[in-house]
């Protein structure tokens, strides 16, 4: 996958984690309860895209630094 791609996906999944946030905000605690467990998938998701999308950029640069010329 490229950066690109990484980038338009971790937007993507913050803008659901931001949206999950503020449902439960709105929400009696009873409502809140399958809300919550949605935000903590939605919040792994969102590291594990930050996590690849990091990845992605420092092997980049690692690769380029150790190419020759």
């Amino acid at each position: 996958m490229s950066i690109k791609a990484l980038a338009l996906e971790l937007y993507r999944a913050r803008q659901k984690v931001d949206m999950i946030q503020k449902e439960i905000d709105i929400k009696s605690e009873k409502e809140q309860e399958p809300l919550k467990k949605e935000l903590k998938t939605a919040q792994k998701e969102l590291q594990m895209l930050r996590k690849m999308l990091d990845g992605r950029k420092e092997s980049g640069s690692f690769q380029r630094r150790f190419m020759k010329k």
